[in-house]
């Protein structure tokens, strides 16, 4: 990946999203970037939402739907990726609170969850975005994120 061209930069593939996120099975939770505008500070990200999942033996059998939680983590890992992107390379975007988060409709094996944020600050220490998680143009989860930029040597 070539971070000179960051700014041109419109998709990421599976690859790419392991090259920037620390997170791994079972924890990764963006399948790829459909389209990213760094100067703008906008995301558009996408989770496969399968039967496979571990979350779904448990939560709940017989009905199983994804935890909101486990959306939350969705939209952030995608917040990660954008700060990222937007210059926090040696960094690692951490949670630091969750504001105005409402979950509005379930989300089902077979869904394929879009990711979308949009930045409302970035800083050297940290930053906020607003988040919103789709399936079928039916919102399912809404929030504003707060992360803080700690780096990746003293974690």
């Amino acid at each position: 990946m070539n971070h000179n061209s960051m700014d041109q930069l419109k998709t990421l593939d599976l690859k790419e999203v392991i090259k920037i996120l620390p997170h791994r099975y079972p924890f990764l939770l963006v399948d790829k970037v459909l389209n990213v505008d760094v100067e703008k500070g906008t995301i558009l990200a996408q989770k496969n939402v399968t039967y496979n999942e571990a979350f779904f033996q448990g939560h709940f059998p017989g009905t199983p739907i994804m935890p909101g939680v486990l959306i939350l983590e969705a939209l952030a890992q995608a917040g990660g990726i954008l700060f990222y992107l937007k210059g926090a390379h040696e960094r690692i975007a951490v949670l630091l609170n969750i504001n105005h988060a409402k979950f509005r409709n379930p989300v089902k094996p077979g869904d394929i969850l879009l990711l979308n944020g949009e930045c409302l600050h970035f800083s050297s220490k940290g930053g906020r975005i607003k988040v919103a998680a789709t399936v079928n143009d039916k919102l399912a989860v809404e929030a504003e994120i707060g992360f803080a930029l700690v780096d990746i040597n003293n974690i």
